[in-house]
């Protein structure tokens, strides 16, 4: 037998990319769609996560338009603090996307494992939340579905925002109408159905920053009609046994604000709005921008 019947086939990596230019290594969980694994660029031996789209799956749960709006997003995003796509191809079953890997876990989990996360913690990933919010708005792009689940950490402890799904463009003159989300981090705008903009991401960020502290949500309900009369009607109340600063407190009101002229983050200023709030006195935000400020946790 020839001596070179074994030898891997030449990989052409000047054409387009495509499953062979990657080293397929460990299934790391489960989209809607089907897998993701780890993978490894057999070029430049970077590491990705890579996400199985299954084109029949997609179909059956008439989700086509989704993939189709999350991929064009998705090109259009290239920001420090959000999970990029590097890639993304094609075979007769499935659709690829190649995107930033993080293997820190997502806040959902962390949250699950802790039970409640401290308040420096916590203040750590929303200040990066809001950059990559303020990133995405000013792209004119509204994440719509901000949860704990959608918040995932590399490996040395650094938010990203991700799961693009809902997201969509948006523009001054004509507002979005869809109700979309997570229900129990909608905005009342949503729920109102008199149109909204990127106001609703901050209000989501409230409700994460309550519930990543409190372990539980700030409004309640049983069924859908209650969930939404309690977003819609609800006080917003804070648990009795908790020691978290009264500057802290004031941040999670200013962001559940149902007022949006007096929503933090939604007003002419925007963002720094947010960066000036008494909470945030000490965070560098220039070296959150660019991942060099020190994670306070950092996943095992």
């Amino acid at each position: 037998m020839g001596a070179g019947c074994c030898k891997e086939e030449e990989i052409d990596f000047d054409a387009e990319v495509e499953l062979s230019h990657f080293h397929l290594l460990r299934s790391v969980g489960k989209g809607a769609f089907g897998k993701v694994r780890v993978v490894q660029h057999k070029q430049t031996k970077t590491l990705y996560a890579l996400k199985y789209i299954n084109k029949a799956k997609c179909i059956k749960m008439r989700a086509v338009e989704n993939i189709i709006q999350e991929r064009r997003l998705l090109e259009e995003i290239e920001y420090n603090l959000v999970c990029n796509l590097r890639y993304a191809f094609q075979d007769d079953e499935n659709l690829f996307m190649v995107l930033d890997l993080m293997l820190g876990g997502d806040l959902r989990f962390h949250l699950e494992r802790q039970g409640s996360l401290k308040e420096e913690v916590v203040k750590f990933y929303v200040a990066e939340v809001s950059l990559g919010l303020h990133y995405l708005h000013s792209k004119k792009i509204v994440h719509r579905d901000l949860k704990p689940d959608n918040v995932l950490l590399d490996e040395k402890g650094h938010a990203h925002l991700t799961d693009f799904n809902i997201a969509v463009h948006f523009n001054e003159r004509k507002p979005l109408t869809s109700v979309a989300g997570s229900m129990a981090y909608m905005a009342p705008e949503i729920l109102m159905k008199k149109g909204y903009f990127d106001s609703v991401d901050w209000w989501s960020l409230g409700v994460v920053m309550y519930e990543l502290l409190f372990s539980k949500r700030p409004f309640r309900g049983k069924t859908n009609p209650q969930l939404t009369q309690a977003i819609l009607k609800d006080p917003l109340i804070f648990p009795d046994n908790v020691s978290v600063s009264e500057e802290c407190l004031d941040c999670i009101r200013r962001f559940c604000e149902r007022d949006i002229t007096k929503r933090l983050g939604c007003g002419p200023n925007g963002i720094e709005d947010i960066k000036r709030h008494p909470w945030f006195v000490g965070i560098e935000w220039d070296k959150l921008n660019t991942k060099l400020a020190d994670p306070p946790f950092v996943p095992d």
